[in-house]
């Protein structure tokens, strides 16, 4: 074996820990969140894409914050950050928040 897949293998954030293994699972949320952007938006829940969204963004500071910096987690968590913004775009738009309102005008008397 080289010594680079040594080092990667032993590091504090290699394979044989949950800081690999934990990004690694995390990519099914991003991989199934990819895959509803086919679907309809009405389908899309707001609550549980905004949820998402902020769970991600906390966990982007997590990784970056935490020592030894976890990049991968760093990685995943940003990417699936990307798709549930995206996705919490399309539900608004389906709902309607990106719509214009036309303002009421008065009616003129003739």
């Amino acid at each position: 074996m080289s010594a680079a897949f040594k080092a990667f293998l032993n590091s504090p954030v290699g394979p044989k820990t949950t800081h690999f293994w934990g990004p690694v699972s995390n990519w099914g949320i991003i991989l199934a969140s990819v895959a509803d952007t086919k679907k309809p938006p009405e389908m899309i829940s707001g609550n549980m894409t905004g949820v998402l969204c902020v769970y991600s963004a906390l966990f982007v500071r997590f990784a970056w914050m935490v020592r030894p910096r976890n990049y991968f987690l760093m990685v995943t968590h940003s990417c699936n950050e990307c798709v549930q913004l995206y996705q919490l775009s399309r539900w608004a738009r389906a709902q309607g928040f990106f719509e214009k309102k036309e303002e009421e005008r008065p009616k003129s008397e003739d």
